[in-house]
């Protein structure tokens, strides 16, 4: 199977060359015979008939003294690589440019009946028994006032015929055998510019179905295997990505569960086997109370994401006033801003301004960049909630005077379960999927979400959403 192609445009070359050979040694030289034959008696009979209708040979055909002409017709015979003879009206040959026939002692053929020739102007054979080898020979009758006075004969010997054939067929073979050579460095081409590559790439698709994905296919052309090879590459590193992805992934959920879990396990068991008394045992149940709450809210944003996985194609999509949304997310905070002290300004444009989303999503979308923007700002510090319109463009900002992201941080905090340093020493009960949960729904929305941030300065999240007309 895998040199299956190849060799079947070998199987092919060949036999092409085979039938190709065969073809033109019994119909070509079959079509080139019947082809000079029909060339040849057009043009001796073309002659016979010019000849026919000399004046000379009409006028001394009657006293058989053509001897005079004889220089003439042998001039002629020349130029047609054959030879000529006149008859009388018998039969007999009274001029040949043969020497070996006299006019004085002429020939004579008893069968000898032009009428048996039908309409043909020419025949092929030996003239009535008297050539020992076939002759193309054709016939035009000599007449006078309605009278048949003689015949003017051409012979043309058929081996002469034969030569040329073969003279024409030896050209085609030529022609044949540098064809097949040119027909033969297109099955090289093939071979080098073709099937190697497509080779490689087969050999590439193997080691993607057997789990190598590191495997990559060496194709550097620019044409369509060259892109197939590319396309594979890039396909096979993406796969390979969404592999580590898919690990990493694995790896931050069983860690982010067994934190929790492992606290749970560990007082409650504490609490059974009487490690911790029980007027202690309100303070321990409220640390697992707190974990709880934090694996309740690490599997609502892992339930969430695969629902924007799933749904984000089946966006429930109408008109809604955002300034609103934002009130009421707000006011969802109200607790625990004024716990810490922390002032939410909103700047609002108009009372109303009405966008074009799915309003649950959206308002998913402000519940994460708020809490987020809470949890990293400063006690006694403010956060502003702006909304501001261009075109048919609604822009929707989140802005906090917090500590800020890292510069080497703002390319990984759209992540699944990425955190940085000052998230963990922060705020343990963060799952790092709250941003990823953000990019997700805007992205669904075919929308834009940047984010400006300083260390020491603060942060701020900014995206888009169509207008409702």
């Amino acid at each position: 199977m895998k040199k299956s192609l190849y060799n079947k445009f070998l199987f092919l070359y060949f036999l092409m060359g085979i039938l190709g050979l065969l073809t033109i040694i019994t119909a070509g030289s079959y079509l080139v015979e019947r082809r000079l034959e029909k060339a040849i008696s057009e043009r001796l009979y073309q002659e016979a008939s010019h000849l026919a209708t000399n004046y000379t040979i009409q006028n001394r055909i009657s006293s058989s003294n053509l001897e005079s002409i004889r220089d003439t017709l042998s001039f002629i015979a020349e130029s047609q690589n054959s030879f000529i003879w006149i008859l009388n009206s018998s039969g007999e040959i009274i001029a040949s440019t043969r020497k070996d026939i006299s006019p004085d002692s002429p020939l004579d053929f008893t069968s000898f009946d032009p009428s048996q020739w039908g309409g043909n102007y020419y025949q092929i054979g030996t003239f009535y028994g008297y050539f020992s080898q076939e002759c193309l020979s054709v016939i035009a009758p000599i007449t006078e006032n309605m009278n048949t006075k003689g015949y003017v004969c051409i012979h043309y010997l058929m081996s002469n015929l034969y030569h040329e054939r073969s003279n024409i067929l030896a050209a085609v073979y030529i022609l044949f055998a540098a064809l097949y050579l040119l027909f033969g460095l297109m099955v090289l081409f093939y071979r080098f510019y073709v099937h190697r590559p497509l080779w490689k790439i087969i050999k590439g698709a193997g080691e993607y179905a057997g789990g190598n994905l590191s495997y990559r296919i060496s194709q550097k052309s620019e044409d369509e295997l060259g892109y197939l090879a590319n396309t594979l590459n890039y396909m096979a590193e993406k796969l390979n990505k969404n592999g580590e992805y898919q690990r990493k992934f694995i790896a931050n959920v069983s860690h982010d569960f067994r934190s929790p879990l492992t606290s749970i396990k560990g007082y409650v068991e504490a609490m059974l086997d009487g490690t911790i008394p029980p007027e202690m045992q309100e303070r321990y149940l409220k640390i697992i109370a707190y974990e709880a709450g934090r694996l309740e809210k690490l599997t609502n944003s892992l339930l969430t994401l695969n629902d924007l996985d799933v749904k984000k194609r089946m966006l429930h999509i109408r008109k809604f006033d955002i300034n609103d949304i934002i009130k009421a997310t707000a006011a969802t905070f109200e607790g625990i801003c004024t716990e810490r002290k922390i002032l939410l300004e909103l700047v609002l444009s108009g009372k109303e301004l009405y966008a074009k989303a799915d309003v649950v999503q959206i308002q998913q979308v402000l519940y994460n960049l708020l809490d987020n923007a809470i949890k990293f700002s400063y006690d006694g510090s403010s956060i502003i909630l702006e909304t501001t319109e261009k075109n048919d463009k609604i822009f929707v900002s989140v802005k906090d005077r917090g500590k800020g992201i890292p510069k080497e941080s703002l390319s990984k905090i759209w992540d699944r379960f990425y955190k940085s340093d000052a998230s963990r020493g922060r705020d343990r009960k963060g799952t790092g999927l709250g941003l990823s949960i953000v990019q997700e729904i805007i992205h669904a929305h075919h929308q834009n979400i940047n984010v400006i941030s300083t260390e020491g300065i603060g942060t701020e999240f900014i995206f888009t959403l169509d207008k409702a007309r």
